[in-house]
């Protein structure tokens, strides 16, 4: 496609300042106190979509967060892009852990990234990917390059389940409809490995509370007495797994997907050093399930985490206490064929059947999503891979993710679309954690790949 790249170089200052102003606002939408800066987000998201092209534009009211509906229809006879992100960011906490304000965005040099990266919430996850997308819109419009239709659905609660979407596309699939779905909200092995996730883990994300006497009690007068709810949810936690760090839920495993030795021998390929893995975390040695390696942990395989854990005093100095409750969040990583709802279940049925009688368990389910493979042989992924040769000049690597994008199996129940993942963050960007950033060489190389993903799949559809 001509031009696409010198126009990137001319405009890649006002493409980084449109972002900063973005990453600005604080759309924190597991905080109420941040309402008004996710809805004036979504304003913002619409100026945009307009500016860059788009015939069409709507906020649209859910439930929820608005989301943000843009598209520009050339030809109605030509394939049809529906391009998904979100606005919404994850909680900045703990504050004191940033090098750098949170949301006053700042361009630093890094090793990995010595032209400098974009370090703000939301950087990478997912405004600085989402952003890129409006702005291969303009180079497209402005360049009279845009080879067929496009819509957005830009929307503000993917960090908390996305529960309006699913209200929303289930009431808007002739809206919605289209040949293939574009989202940048994953990453790539490295700057000069391009790769395309094909597979994503499901999630399953409750919370526990467990109960003891009903009030707190002064250790001394208890202590040894009285069973101590926090004492006993370490226990219960700690039981979770066994010595081999298998997942000890009766059923878990059940309909778990087991690669074939070759699938597994083609996912070893790609590049991987473990002591540059062990190095960039801090950490003398990994830790996993028995069997299987660091990549294969994290992608394939299904896990159990503790999110986080409170209870009794934390403040400063001593209290001796015996709390009269404890919690945790807890977070389960699926893969294919795990259904979301029945882990679930099987975690909350087993979680209280361990439970001494000394103390009652509660567990509430917050939110979840299946697992998704999108296979190498269709027209879009094909498309993706031609736009990376034609950018990163190499052949990009099918790789799983261990994230997850609950709504991608969503749209393909609800609009019959396979969705495409050109993600171009890094492991390193710290997304959900203090120092979040996304390289500027990263953020200004999707702006170039994207347009020719439409070439190609627009050539392919034919």
């Amino acid at each position: 496609m001509q031009n696409i790249q010198s126009y990137v170089q001319e405009h890649k200052d006002r493409f980084i300042n449109e972002l900063f102003e973005l990453l600005k606002i604080p759309s924190v939408s597991a905080d109420t106190a941040y309402k008004d800066d996710v809805i004036k987000t979504a304003s913002e998201i619409s100026k945009s979509l307009k500016d860059a092209g788009c015939d069409a534009v709507e906020i649209c009211e859910t439930p929820g967060y608005p989301i943000v509906y843009g598209e520009k229809i050339i030809d109605k006879n030509l394939p049809t892009v529906l391009v998904y992100g979100h606005y919404d960011v994850q909680p900045a906490d703990p504050i004191e852990l940033w090098d750098s304000p949170p949301f006053e965005p700042v361009i630093k040099k890094t090793d990995i990234h010595p032209e400098g990266a974009i370090f703000a919430r939301g950087s990478c996850d997912d405004k600085g990917q989402m952003y890129m997308h409006v702005k291969a819109l303009e180079i497209m419009t402005k360049t009279n390059q845009l080879p067929c239709n496009v819509k957005f659905m830009i929307e503000g609660e993917e960090e908390v389940g996305s529960k309006s979407l699913s209200w929303f596309v289930e009431r808007n699939q002739d809206k919605l409809a289209n040949d293939v779905i574009l989202i940048s909200d994953t990453g790539m092995i490295a700057k000069d490995v391009p790769s395309i996730t094909t597979g994503l883990r499901g999630l399953s994300y409750v919370e526990v509370e467990v109960t003891g006497p009903n009030r707190d009690l002064h250790s001394g007068l208890y202590g040894g007495a009285v069973a101590n709810p926090i004492n006993i949810l370490t226990k219960m936690i700690a039981s979770l797994h066994d010595e081999n760090n298998h997942i000890t839920i009766p059923g878990f495993y059940d309909k778990v997907e087991n690669l074939s030795t070759e699938e597994r021998a083609e996912m070893a390929k790609a590049p991987f050093s473990l002591d540059g893995y062990k190095k960039s975390l801090d950490i003398n040695a990994v830790y996993g399930e028995e069997g299987y390696t660091t990549n294969e942990r994290n992608s394939i395989r299904p896990t159990l985490d503790v999110n986080g854990i409170w209870g009794g005093y934390t403040g400063e100095g001593a209290k001796t206490v015996i709390a009269s409750k404890a919690y945790a969040k807890i977070s389960m990583r699926l893969v294919p064929n795990q259904d979301w709802e029945e882990i679930t279940e099987l975690f909350k049925n087993h979680f209280e059947n361990i439970a001494p009688d000394a103390v009652t368990v509660k567990v509430t389910p917050h939110h979840g999503g299946q697992g998704y493979v999108t296979p190498i042989d269709n027209i879009g992924y094909k498309a993706a891979s031609k736009a990376y040769q034609d950018t990163f000049g190499k052949t990009p690597i099918p790789q799983r993710s261990g994230g997850s994008i609950p709504i991608v199996s969503l749209f393909e129940k609800e609009l019959k679309s396979k969705t495409i993942l050109m993600g171009f963050g890094l492991d390193s960007d710290a997304i959900h954690s203090p120092n979040e950033h996304f390289g500027v060489w990263n953020y200004l190389k999707g702006i170039e790949t994207i347009p020719h993903f439409y070439k190609y799949f627009t050539e392919l559809s034919k």
